[in-house]
């Protein structure tokens, strides 16, 4: 998969094998820039959004109270969520510096969406739109500006959290549901950004579950809640509401063939992002689980030409010393061949399955891992020779991003 930053694009590969019928890989635009949307753009004087007036006793109110009487039953939820959720929704605008094809200093601006999760001041936000910043302002509901500090990030699963200092203000923060009581059909609401329009909100539905939609090389959104409400560039990052005001998703990346949005959007489902946000305050670090092992994957002309005894799977080359599976006793190449223009190590087992779940592309491996934490156990299926064997292997902790 290819992912452009600049431009904001992302492309998805189709899945070629019937054990990864869930893995979507084929073109994405990463938001809002999930076209990375947190695309970097010409900078655009954000649109004011006028506060809606609330209270009572006031000829304001009164009028406000008249025109919400006017409204159908599915109008007054768009609104209610509107006014509950907006304040707390974030403009999140970042500065960098690039150099030109002759070494010169080109300052760069990005913009992206991200909303407030604690009152101390946190906010999450897409890994993709803070990446490579020097400086983060965060423009609040009410377009109160505040300078922001990159907390941390689980680069895997493009989420990052970010600090404003509220300076004694009280800030309204979201309240996060639960990603795993949603069903399809449900109503959703989406509220961010969209090419510098501040405050903007769009409304869908649920259209599918469990997708797992690869963003890069790299990246991938597990379990993705796949929505049509529209998504364009600068929504990345913002919340994905359900109709009791609870964020259930992260905005995240768009299905295009035209850059903007066709109906097809992604967003990370929140009980991820809940863990990794708990991690990095709490200790500063996500903890994210580790096999231990360099692997290639078995092609149809690499099984032959090995003489394996499988067509598919992960051979592997190199067992990290002192790691996870290097204890369990899983073993890597003893030896190097030539293949095509490259050198492998050979003679090792050959992965078939993480606790059951075919695996045969390091996608495949992460996404086990990913629902994983450091101390768990995972049963590795592998071929040693012509034998199949079950090793556990207690998982340790990666030391990466």
């Amino acid at each position: 998969m290819e992912r452009d930053c600049t431009q904001g694009t992302y492309s998805m590969n189709k899945a070629n094998s019937s054990n990864r019928a869930r893995i979507i890989l084929a073109a994405l635009v990463l938001l809002f820039g999930a076209y990375w949307a947190g695309a970097r753009f010409s900078p655009r004087q954000p649109t004011r959004v006028e506060a809606v007036p609330l209270g009572s006793g006031s000829p304001a109110s009164s009028a406000v109270a008249q025109r919400d009487a006017a409204l159908t039953e599915d109008e007054s939820i768009n609104v209610r969520i509107y006014r509950q959720v907006s304040p707390a929704v974030a403009n999140v605008l970042t500065k960098a510096t690039e150099y030109d094809f002759f070494m010169e200093a080109v300052p760069v601006e990005g913009a992206g969406s991200g909303f407030v999760i604690d009152p101390r001041g946190y906010i999450l936000t897409n890994y993709h739109v803070v990446e490579g910043a020097q400086s983060i302002e965060v423009v609040l509901g009410d377009q109160s500006k505040y300078p922001a500090k990159f907390v941390g990030a689980d680069q895997r699963n493009d989420v990052a959290l970010v600090k404003i200092d509220p300076k004694g203000k009280h800030l309204v923060a979201l309240t996060l549901g639960d990603s795993a009581a949603l069903q399809v059909g449900q109503k959703v609401l989406a509220i961010g950004n969209p090419f510098g329009f501040q405050s903007t909100l769009t409304t869908g539905v649920v259209s599918a579950l469990g997708r797992t939609v690869q963003t890069s090389q790299t990246t991938f959104i597990d379990e993705a809640i796949q929505t049509d409400a529209a998504i364009n560039r600068g929504n990345s990052g913002g919340p994905l509401i359900n109709t009791h005001g609870e964020v259930i998703g992260i905005n995240s990346a768009i299905f295009t063939p035209s850059g903007t949005t066709a109906g097809i959007g992604f967003a990370i489902p929140i009980n991820t992002a809940k863990s990794i946000a708990n991690d990095l305050i709490t200790d500063g670090k996500v903890h994210r689980a580790m096999l231990g092992v360099e692997t290639i994957p078995v092609s149809g002309w690499l099984g032959e030409a090995l003489d394996l005894p499988v067509q598919e799977g992960l051979l592997v080359e190199v067992v990290t010393k002192g790691g996870p599976a290097a204890a369990s006793g899983i073993r890597g190449g003893d030896r190097v061949a030539q293949a095509g223009m490259r050198k492998i190590h050979i003679g090792g087992d050959v992965i078939v399955a993480l606790d059951g779940q075919k695996v045969a592309s390091s996608l495949d491996v992460n996404v086990v891992l990913n629902r994983k934490r450091p101390g768990d156990t995972v049963k590795v299926s592998l071929y040693r020779g012509g034998k199949k064997i079950d090793i556990p292997v207690k998982l340790g902790e990666s030391n990466g991003n």
